[in-house]
């Protein structure tokens, strides 16, 4: 396919108008519509910002390609993990995860993952389920896990949390406060330098990170990933040496930073 064709069949996929794409990007939508029929090529800096725009890769903009595989936005139904993370809080007793499961489906009922329509409750349970996976069954570790979010993003206070004190910290740590145009390294290096001192807070950050690395593709712009790709390097990897501090959090450690990184490595790659 031409330039002109693929950028035609991504924005028919995103249902957009060539008003819409023009108007984003500064231009008539004369050009664009001669975009498409290829009867010129955009510069450099509208191709840049068309990618950015359309949140796809330059290649799949300009390359010839023939095929095109179908991406999921999400590989297990959030109502699957629900129900397993709840067998398993009632199977080891985990009062405070059984508790923080359904306080947190409710404070986040209404809200998606951010350019898509899938229930942001998708993803607190996937970081429980992720810690499950790696036999890490404490209740205060899981509980916070679905709770990371509430203060941050439902307006729910920690008293408000229906878990113990240590969970409720663990929340707190986990919080972080919006930048409003701040120095945004020095609200990071103050919110990483508070979760370091703490190998609970610490693991869940960790995955945190590599939940939201995985989906960034289709959630955020070109600019944001290269923030996240340098923030991530730069404050989240450190916490791999904290939770190593833990020899319960060891194999952990290992599967979260081969996952992070080779994660980080195939984006690098393909900008």
């Amino acid at each position: 396919m031409s330039l002109g064709e693929n950028l035609y069949r991504i924005r028919k996929e995103r249902k957009l108008s060539q008003e819409t794409v023009a108007d984003a990007l500064g231009v008539s939508f004369q050009a664009v519509s001669a975009w498409e029929r290829d009867e010129y090529t955009p510069d450099t800096n509208h191709l840049i910002r068309l990618a950015e725009y359309l949140d796809v890769s330059l290649s799949s903009l300009i390359e010839d390609q023939d095929e095109f595989f179908p991406v999921s936005q999400n590989i297990y139904d959030w109502e699957h993990m629900k129900t397993f993370v709840k067998t398993t809080a009632k199977v080891y007793n985990l009062t405070n995860t059984q508790n923080a499961l359904e306080f947190a489906c409710k404070a986040h009922q209404g809200q998606t993952r951010k350019n898509s329509d899938i229930p942001y409750i998708y993803h607190p349970l996937n970081l429980a389920c992720h810690c499950l996976a790696m036999d890490i069954r404490e209740d205060t570790v899981i509980a916070a896990c679905l709770l990371h979010d509430v203060i941050e993003d439902c307006g729910v206070t920690a008293g408000e949390l229906p878990v113990d004190e240590e969970v409720r910290e663990l929340v707190l740590l986990l919080t972080r406060e919006k930048d409003h145009g701040f120095d945004r390294d020095e609200i990071m290096r103050k919110y990483i330098g508070k979760i370091s001192g703490n190998p609970k807070a610490s693991l869940i950050k960790l995955l945190d990170r590599c939940n939201n690395i995985t989906t960034m593709a289709w959630g955020l712009s070109r600019k944001r990933i290269y923030r996240t790709i340098r923030e991530t390097e730069t404050y989240i990897l450190p916490l791999l040496d904290v939770i190593k501090q833990v020899p319960e959090y060891n194999n952990a450690a290992w599967l979260l930073k081969y996952q992070i990184v080779s994660t980080l490595d195939i984006y690098k790659r393909l900008l």
